[in-house]
């Protein structure tokens, strides 16, 4: 009876195929696949511990869907969904769906495995295949005592898209970073990538009062369980090469319901950074121009890809890949929120919008003085602006002797640079070559004289230090 062949129809030997191979999945394949990635989690959780000095936050940790429901259900965002559904008349559902889209946008996932494993290895290689990379601590013993269960916040100038790059790969040996994210980088797969590293998208200059709540509630969230964050005050980048005036809103979540007797600190840590050439740097200057049509977005992404392909093939052909010349980042002296609302004799918890508004204007002003005295002095900025102020030529050797003029005025202006950091020789001819290869200036008879169709480019990068110069 055994030796019996049991004959079935084809189609109920592919449904029993699928069944086996859907169960094969579901009780083998996915426990197999989420024990290996939990150990490698852990792993790297572990490592992180080890050597980061502010660690990880619980918070961070939590589950995206868990603090979704908690910013959900906040009783401010509660009130922000009833309110929506009455102004524009709708029923409170639609409310309440807009709002969980907004809430599913903005809340991070979090993967320390991610983060350590292919965020940092991908920053490293990133900035140091495109620049000489200088990063610097101007008082390394004061950051090292600020409190470790304090709040860190990176205030930072914001001059191109790698700044979120570089900062990511040069602070990684002390703490993660929880960035918020334009709306440009909202595609797959770049927006899975970026949320489970930490950060979170912002719609800027969003009039629309449920998202502005839904933000300003995670980030006082996330501000209020030590996560630590990067900040760019000036909401954008710059488009002249000059630090740009603070905006509030984003110092003005953390702050609006911050009390010194009760939360823990907010230390303040004003980050500058500079580049010797910035990728988006044309770019930026079209945005000046009224008269300039707008780029599409397939305009913007084909010549991205031009730019990458070209810069590749350079590198494979046999001519040496020549990097983007230095990018620099300084970190100031960290500033305690408690000890500034001590001293000034200010709680932002318990002021009126307006009154509260004037007091963040003036620490935002602080801290963005305190951005622009860290700005690193670097070799293109340098030559720029002494190819302005002579623009009837210098010859190379003209432009040495000025270089150490100009750095002696700027050191007299408190600019961050020491004896030991001036440009040698050879590197102040790397950078002549840069200009010159980019046609930014020209040489006539041995001298370089600036490009007339190209000021605009040199005042760029002559503007990221003239805050420095005694004649501004």
């Amino acid at each position: 009876m055994l030796s019996q062949e049991i004959v079935i129809p084809l189609w109920t030997f592919v449904v029993l195929v699928m069944v086996s191979g859907v169960a094969f999945i579901e009780w083998v394949f996915l426990p197999t696949f989420r024990w290996y990635l939990r150990r490698r989690t852990n792993k790297a959780l572990a490592e992180i511990s080890n050597h980061l000095r502010i660690s990880i936050r619980p918070f961070q940790l939590t589950k995206k869907q868990v603090i979704a429901d908690r910013l959900l259900h906040d009783p401010q965002v509660a009130q922000a969904i009833k309110q929506h559904a009455e102004d524009n008349d709708i029923s409170q559902q639609k409310s309440l769906k807009l709002a969980k889209k907004y809430v599913w946008e903005t809340v991070p996932s979090f993967n320390a495995y991610i983060y350590q494993r292919c965020s940092y290895w991908f920053a490293k290689k990133m900035s140091w295949h495109l620049y000489r990379v200088r990063g610097r601590v101007l008082d390394a013993k004061k950051l090292m005592n600020v409190d470790p269960d304090a709040t860190i916040v990176f205030v930072l100038n914001h001059r191109s898209n790698m700044d979120y790059i570089l900062v990511s790969y040069l602070a990684s040996q002390s703490t993660t970073i929880s960035y918020a994210v334009g709306e440009w980088a909202k595609f797959w797969p770049l927006k899975s990538l970026i949320q489970s590293m930490g950060a979170f998208f912002v719609h800027r200059g969003s009039k629309n009062t449920l998202y502005r709540k839904v933000l300003e509630r995670y980030v006082h969230m996330a501000t209020e369980q030590g996560v630590c964050q990067a900040v760019f005050p000036e909401g954008g980048l710059t488009k002249d090469g000059k630090i740009r005036p603070a905006k509030l809103g984003f110092i003005d979540y953390m702050l609006r319901s911050y009390d010194i007797k009760t939360k823990r600190d907010i230390v303040f840590v004003p980050v500058g950074i500079n580049f010797d050439r910035t990728i988006e740097d044309r770019s930026l200057l079209r945005k000046l121009d009224p008269k300039a049509p707008n780029r599409s977005p397939w305009f913007i992404i084909s010549t991205t890809i031009h730019f990458l392909f070209k810069n590749s093939l350079l590198r494979s052909t046999k001519e040496r890949w020549r990097r983007f010349g230095y990018a620099g980042v300084n970190f100031g002296n960290p500033m305690s929120l408690k000890e500034y609302c001590t001293e000034q004799e200010v709680f932002f918890n318990e002021l009126p919008r307006e009154q509260r508004f004037q007091e963040i204007s003036k620490l935002t002003e602080y801290l963005m003085e305190s951005i622009s005295k860290v700005i690193p002095i670097l070799p293109i900025p340098l030559i720029a602006n002494i190819l302005l102020d002579n623009k009837n030529g210098l010859s190379s050797f003209d432009i040495k002797i000025k270089v150490d003029s100009l750095i002696k005025e700027l050191q007299n202006n408190g600019a961050p640079i020491k004896n030991d950091e001036r440009p040698k020789e050879r590197t102040i001819d790397h950078a002549i070559e840069m200009l010159f290869m980019r046609q930014l200036i020209l040489l006539k008879n041995d001298k370089y004289f600036i490009n007339e169709n190209e000021i605009a480019l040199l005042e760029y990068y002559a503007n990221s230090i003239s805050h420095f110069r005694s004649n501004t």
